[in-house]
């Protein structure tokens, strides 16, 4: 039974309501651990984010501004380059018709040397003719057999002749092969009839022209007709003369942003979108790339000029960016999060160290006012008491005379038997209430020249007959030069004697007591160790609490430590006890070096 009580014992808590306060404490701790942590991390994380997110769109703003500068300018640049080319072959075409070389045209040799002049100047010129009032070709150099052709029904005639000088889109005709005209009408001298001289040009001519102004401003380069045919091939839109079909999708970066590349098919309010200034639009095109295009109108041409780049969330300046920054984001909050995992717990550890610290003091005020509530109690009954046991012991003496001078009777040794119980009744009473008094009296602080070593050695000569009965040997190891300190001999000689007192009464028979002493840090530090059977660790933590003891009743009134803890106090000193459980206790008490 024994040994089945000793495991359930060594399992279970000693003091099961303190495990629980522990653990309460403990989780108190670590939730406000837990509150620091996120609360720090909250305030280092909101405006590193902020900072973060305002950083990537002004930079994300910047890119916008310098792709759209830098596509308005290639655009502008650009658009004059080809007006200025364009404006050189109409010029050269319009200076070549002059009114009074109708008939001087109509010569197919002399046709035939303007006709070489001019494609060893401009190789891209494909044919020259010379049509007539009525839409008749009257004289034609070139490759293809167009001499005779009737254009009268044709669109372009009524409306070269009434602009005077038209540029027509890029088409096939009657040579099937991409090309496009410049038609110049010119005053039949004489009369009001007009003819009209139509230059050819291989459509190939303007897209090298092109591809000799394309620079890294944009990914591509191209014109198209006011009704959406490809003018020049495009590197990702299609060939010449295909279709141009954008997205119907479109961002909302502002109002130039708002109109769809659709609209610019629309003949019908291209006028009113589209001006020689041009726009810049940002769309998604059907691979859903985000694409700037800008579109500028040719001057005295029936085409569009456009451009198109990808947008910068395409780029390697911000792609490279973007990773920066999402590297230098995570860096921090990583090393953010364990400098605060580290500062959470070194001021949770603060703020225990603190509550302990605080608990300690407030255990020990609590403990010193509950000394002074039983101190004025202890006095109050010591008072009481003393008067009615100085009246019993007075009868039972006079009772203990009068049995002296009277005769014998029967019982007399009973009665006499009884006095003398009755006397050591009082005696141990007047000793108790002597100890009460002494814990309640508030004794003089009379300061003095003390020999801590002189104190313990006559201490030990008043208890060496009782350890000597009991077999119990004094080791004394005292430092010599120990210096004289400022206090009352007189109580400390009382703690002393407490102390050494209960360790021989713990010991009992057959042990020894070592008594130490040392200078350390200022202080002086007495040290008694005894071998005895030690003190519970729950037993510690009431040891210096009046009427608190281990002993026996009627051995014990629990007085001793309590006295001693006050004296110590009062002294200006500390004491501190350990123990290990079969190996004995340890007293520690340090008294300042001066007071």
């Amino acid at each position: 039974m024994n040994i089945i009580q000793r495991l359930i014992t060594s399992v279970l808590p000693a003091d099961p309501e303190s495990v629980t306060e522990e653990l309460f404490r403990q989780k108190r701790y670590k939730r406000f651990r837990y509150s620091l942590f996120l609360a720090m991390n909250l305030i280092g994380l909101i405006p590193m984010m902020l900072t973060a997110g305002l950083g990537f769109s002004q930079y994300r703003d910047l890119l916008q501004r310098e792709e759209r500068d830098q596509l308005q300018w290639n655009m502008e640049g650009a658009q004059k380059t080809i007006e200025a080319f364009v404006h050189e072959l109409q010029s050269v075409v319009n200076f070549v018709a002059h009114e009074d070389r109708y008939q001087e045209l109509l010569d197919q040799n002399n046709l035939q040397i303007l006709f070489d002049r001019l494609h060893k100047q401009y190789p891209g010129f494909v044919d020259l003719g010379v049509i007539d009032s009525k839409g008749i070709q009257q004289a034609y150099v070139g490759p293809y057999n167009l001499q005779g052709k009737d254009y009268s029904h044709q669109d372009w005639f009524a409306e070269v002749v009434a602009k005077k000088v038209f540029i027509s889109n890029v088409v096939m005709g009657f040579r099937q092969a991409p090309h496009f005209a410049i038609k110049v009408t010119k005053k039949i001298p004489g009369t009001n009839e007009h003819w009209v001289l139509r230059a050819t040009i291989n459509a190939e001519t303007l897209y090298h022209f092109i591809e000799t102004i394309n620079t890294q401003a944009s990914d591509d380069i191209f014109i198209v007709s006011r009704d959406g045919i490809l003018q020049t091939p495009s590197l990702f839109y299609g060939h010449i003369l295909d279709s141009f079909q954008l997205s119907e999708q479109s961002t909302t970066k502002g109002q130039i942003n708002r109109q769809l590349y659709d609209d610019i098919i629309d003949p019908t309010q291209l006028s009113e979108q589209l001006t020689t200034k041009g726009q810049i639009r940002e769309v998604v095109d059907s691979s859903g790339k985000h694409i700037l295009q800008a579109s500028v109108l040719l001057k005295n041409t029936p085409w569009i000029l456009i451009l198109t780049k990808e947008g910068y969330i395409h780029g390697s300046h911000w792609s490279s960016f973007r990773q920066k920054l999402f590297f230098i984001f995570a860096g921090c909050s990583i090393v953010g999060l364990l400098i605060t995992i580290q500062l959470s717990k070194i001021l949770t550890e603060r703020i225990r160290e603190s509550d302990e610290k605080r608990h300690a003091l407030l255990t020990e005020a609590e403990h010193t006012h509950k000394l002074a509530s039983i101190g004025r109690l202890a006095a109050g009954v010591a008072h009481e008491i003393n008067n009615p046991l100085a009246i019993i012991d007075q009868k039972a003496g006079l009772i203990q005379d009068i049995l002296e001078f009277g005769g014998d009777f029967e019982n007399k040794d009973k009665v006499t038997a009884s006095l003398l119980g009755i006397h050591n009744g009082v005696n141990r009473c007047k000793v108790i209430t002597h100890r009460l008094l002494g814990f309640a009296r508030r004794m003089d602080f009379c300061e003095e020249k003390v020999h801590i070593n002189e104190v313990l050695k006559e201490v030990l000569s008043f208890l060496e007959k009782e350890a000597m009965y009991n077999h119990i040997k004094f080791n004394l190891n005292l430092q010599e030069d120990i210096p004289v300190i400022y206090s009352d001999q007189g109580q400390l000689q009382q703690i002393f004697l407490n102390i050494i007192n209960n360790a021989l009464d713990a010991i009992g028979h057959d042990g020894q007591v070592t008594i130490t002493s040392q200078v350390e840090d200022d202080s002086v530090l007495i040290g008694i160790q005894d071998n005895g059977p030690g003190i519970p660790e729950k037993t510690l933590q009431h040891i210096f609490e009046p009427f608190f003891t281990t002993k026996e009743t009627g051995k014990g009134t629990g007085l001793g430590l309590s006295i001693t803890y006050g004296l110590v106090k009062k002294l200006g000193g500390t004491i501190r006890v350990t123990s290990t459980v079969g190996e004995g206790a340890f007293f520690e008490v340090r008294f300042p070096l001066s007071l």
